[in-house]
């Protein structure tokens, strides 16, 4: 019998809404799947941009171990302390190695083995920053020194960029989820050599709103083609995850399951 590992995601949680949903929600999921490995995009957890102390240490009391993150962390000055103190926040490997934090995570799930998380960004409509194919190359190189089991959240606008991620790790990590667009795509499989894909999870927050943001802000912002205070919209708020199930042993996924909380309709 192999040995399985069951992992759960949950698509970038956007300020109080969010959060709170997240809170009460995540205890049935962890217990429903018997999660293993729970992990989290928390980029914009506080106010919508980036994550403080307090809403890191929330998401970890829920027994999440990883908390990964995108471009968004940088716009809270403070997130590169939390960044800085804390080893299971990632920021995408692939910012310039100046800034603060980590890239990706060996986590040790004791009697289940290791699990290896890895934080990416796409350069497509995003900062110039390093090629986040050559760092995964290298970074997944590093992580199977100890374990098969790798998870990848590639934080990326274009969908061509994530399809293209997802062909090229395909049989090399158990899963790549894109994160960032915050709206959930009906794309979720499993590769032909064994890797779960989906292009984007979608976030944990108010769909009554543009993205996470006010409807009339965000229409504001975009017809007067100025900038507006980013406020975070409170309605209507659901989850969105993913669920994996792996093969400790050789690292490809068996199972997948895409979720929406309530489901839309």
């Amino acid at each position: 019998m192999p040995q399985l590992l069951n992992i759960f995601f949950v698509g970038d949680i956007v300020g109080t809404p969010g959060l709170e949903l997240a809170t009460t929600l995540l205890p049935n999921y962890i217990k429903k799947y018997d999660v293993d490995l729970l992990i989290v995009n928390g980029e914009n957890a506080t106010e919508g941009k980036g994550i403080a102390e307090e809403h890191a240490k929330k998401l970890f009391d829920l027994g999440t171990h990883v908390i990964t993150t995108g471009n968004h962390v940088w716009d809270r000055w403070d997130s590169r302390k939390v960044l800085g103190g804390e080893r299971r926040i990632l920021r995408p490997l692939n910012y310039p190695r100046e800034n603060g934090g980590n890239g990706f995570i060996i986590v040790d799930l004791k009697d289940k083995g290791k699990a290896g998380v890895l934080n990416l960004q796409g350069r497509v409509y995003m900062q110039p920053i390093d090629d986040p194919f050559k760092t995964a190359d290298w970074a997944v190189a590093k992580i199977l020194e100890e374990t098969k089991v790798v998870f990848v959240d590639f934080h990326a606008d274009a969908t061509a960029e994530k399809m293209a991620m997802g062909w090229y790790l395909d049989g090399k990590v158990t899963a790549i989820v894109g994160t960032h667009t915050h709206t959930p795509t009906a794309d979720g499989r499993i590769l032909p050599r064994g890797t779960a894909f989906q292009s984007d999870v979608g976030m944990t927050g108010p769909y009554d709103s543009v993205l996470g943001m006010k409807k009339e802000l965000a229409i504001k912002r975009l017809m007067t083609a100025t900038p507006h205070k980013y406020e975070v919209a409170s309605h209507d708020v659901r989850l969105c995850g993913v669920f994996v199930k792996a093969d400790a042993e050789t690292g490809r996924a068996l199972a997948m399951e895409s979720i929406i909380f309530p489901a839309f309709g």
